[in-house]
């Protein structure tokens, strides 16, 4: 987009960018169209935790190449599909064939969006823009030289004029003016009813099917009649990326025409079946407090090293820890204050009244402190591609838990690896027991207590400094982790419970992705981080170290540490948390 450009030097900041652009799109579309269950997840929209399809052509604009408007524009058309449209009744309706079911989506979208109000000019305005930039790079694109574009591209400029998009410039209508004509001899009568049953999704329907269905037969009747006369033109590849003809039905969200639940629930099981989690041994799975890896002389080493560094950083701590109260904390019962000249009647001060009636302080008050009870626990991925950020990660967690515990919050730190490089012990098990297929995991899990809930952060302060040991880090089990975080966690008491994941990538262990047949360690993750968030019972959310993590994460945030920490660093992370807390209290 021009406003926010991507530059190839900073191609992390430009997926910045895209993050936060994106959030406030989910945010334009979920206050307009009142569905608090809408947000982005890995650059793809979800409404209510599925992912919701977006097949008319023009709703895929480009990073890099549409302007802030344009997706602007989208996200007001995204927001009247879920206000007038009924997704059970367009199903219904969804014809199958691939024309057909683009041209239905088309005249579908267009019907919605010609019902913004009059009082939204803006909208009305952003609507318009994002058509005509579609319209204009489709023509820039050639594809209207193609039979098949020009036949599209003339029925989607003459179904958004006649739903009231507004009128077209007079280049497109001398070009799509022959073409129009032979359309109206083809689908005049239903293409007339279009405007009138607008504000009617069924009564609509009708007539758009029948649409849709005479632009696939007359494609079909086009390519034949070229293929015979020696002139095959199939459709180009441009065309059907411009159009959205490569996309499916199925893994988008909706359910098939003739898709009971039973049987959608039975296709869940043998997928989850299928691709079930396996663990070859866990005979060699470890779990250490920080300390009993780290000499305890090299220790004090690395507490001091890292002491010197936050100093120079020049954090103020007490103003993260306002910030982080105003976040967290809740006002807590403290007893009463007496002796106050308003509030309840102290019944033990009634002879004050008769013995000195111009003395008012006969009155008590309840006392609220407020506190934070929450606990926040730090999952930090201890992978070898972890070493060159564990430094600005150390002082970040670091600041976090001093700040969170002045406010009354328990914190965590836990950090996760693997026992070796490319398999350790399960792997040579593994082979003296003939390979067997689809082993699962063939590395030992290492899970590292750097600080503990139950300990405060003076008496952790020294192993919190062995995240600076990097020689610790080899390969990661990101699922696992989590599911050792979620079991931690959910042990303690609280009111807010908060899990904060940091991480560079995906999982890896090289010996478990070469011995079976499935990327398993990507998909256990996926499937355990979804149940963390459809569960509720914690807020989950994640920092990607110069990584978009949305994919893994509905609530993430990519953040580029360098070699200092600034109030920006803290204050995105403070927005994260603030997301995922608030968002997983509306069980959204």
């Amino acid at each position: 987009m021009t406003t926010t450009s991507n530059s190839p030097q900073d191609p992390a900041a430009a997926a910045r960018r895209q993050q936060r652009l994106e959030e406030l799109c989910a945010a334009l579309i979920r206050a307009q169209s009142a569905q608090p269950a809408v947000r982005y997840r890995g650059h793809q929209l979800e409404w209510r935790g599925r992912p919701y399809p977006l097949r008319a052509p023009h709703l895929h604009p480009e990073p890099g190449l549409d302007d802030l408007g344009s997706f602007r524009g989208v996200a007001d058309a995204i927001a009247l599909r879920l206000r007038h449209q009924d997704p059970a009744l367009h199903l219904h309706w969804l014809p199958a064939p691939p024309v057909a079911r683009l041209v239905f989506e088309l005249l579908e979208q267009l019907r919605v969006e010609s019902l913004v109000e009059d009082h939204h000019p803006g909208s009305r305005r952003n609507l318009h823009h994002r058509f005509s930039a579609w319209s204009n790079q489709f023509l820039a694109s050639g594809q209207t030289e193609s039979h098949v574009g020009l036949l599209l591209f003339t029925l989607a400029m003459m179904s958004w004029v006649q739903l009231g998009g507004g009128p077209l410039d007079e280049p497109t209508e001398m070009l799509i003016e022959s073409t129009r004509m032979f359309l109206l001899r083809e689908i005049g009568p239903a293409f007339g009813l279009l405007r009138r049953h607008r504000q009617d999704q069924g009564a609509f329907a009708e007539p758009a099917l029948s649409i849709a269905l005479c632009l696939h037969e007359l494609v079909e009747g086009l390519q034949q009649q070229l293929a015979a006369d020696g002139k095959a033109e199939p459709l180009s590849e441009d065309t059907k990326k411009a159009f959205g003809l490569l996309l499916e039905l199925e893994g988008e969200g909706d359910q098939g025409p003739g898709s009971s639940p039973a049987e959608q629930q039975a296709r869940l099981r043998q997928a989850a079946e299928r691709l079930a989690y396996r663990i070859y041994s866990d005979r060699f799975d470890r779990e250490w407090p920080a300390h009993r890896r780290v000499r305890p002389e090299l220790l004090g080493r690395l507490r001091d090293s890292l002491d010197e560094r936050i100093r120079e950083q020049g954090l103020n701590l007490n103003l993260l820890a306002k910030k982080l109260r105003r976040l967290l904390a809740r006002p807590l019962e403290q007893g009463w204050r007496f002796g106050e000249e308003e509030g309840r009647l102290d019944g033990r001060r009634l002879p004050t009244l008769v013995t000195s009636v111009a003395d008012r302080r006969v009155f008590k008050q309840e006392r609220q402190q407020p506190r934070a009870e929450a606990v926040v626990t730090f999952l930090i991925d201890n992978s070898g591609s972890m070493r060159p950020h564990m430094e600005s990660i150390a002082m970040l967690v670091d600041s976090l838990s001093q700040a969170l515990e002045r406010i009354g919050a328990r914190v965590e730190i836990l950090g996760f690896t693997t026992g070796h490089w490319n398999g350790g012990q399960p792997l040579r098990q593994w082979q003296r027991d003939g390979r067997p297929a689809n082993p699962g995991r063939l590395n030992e899990r290492c899970h590292i207590v750097y600080k503990s809930a139950d300990s405060r952060w003076r008496r952790a302060r020294k192993d919190i400094a062995a995240l600076l040991k990097g020689d610790l880090f080899r390969e990661g089990l990101d699922g696992e982790a989590l599911l050792w975080a979620e079991q931690r966690l959910l042990a303690l008491p609280a009111r807010d419970r908060l899990l904060l994941v940091i991480s560079d990538g995906c999982p890896m262990d090289t010996a478990t992705r070469q011995a079976n047949e499935q990327d398993l360690l990507d998909l256990h993750l996926r499937q355990v981080a979804s149940r963390l968030e459809r569960e509720g019972r914690l807020a989950l959310c994640a920092l990607g170290v110069g990584l978009d993590l949305s994919g893994y994460y509905r609530h993430s945030q990519l953040l580029e540490l360098g070699q200092s920490l600034d109030n920006r660093v803290f204050d995105e992370v403070l927005s994260l948390m603030a997301r995922a807390l608030r968002q997983n209290a509306g069980g959204s």
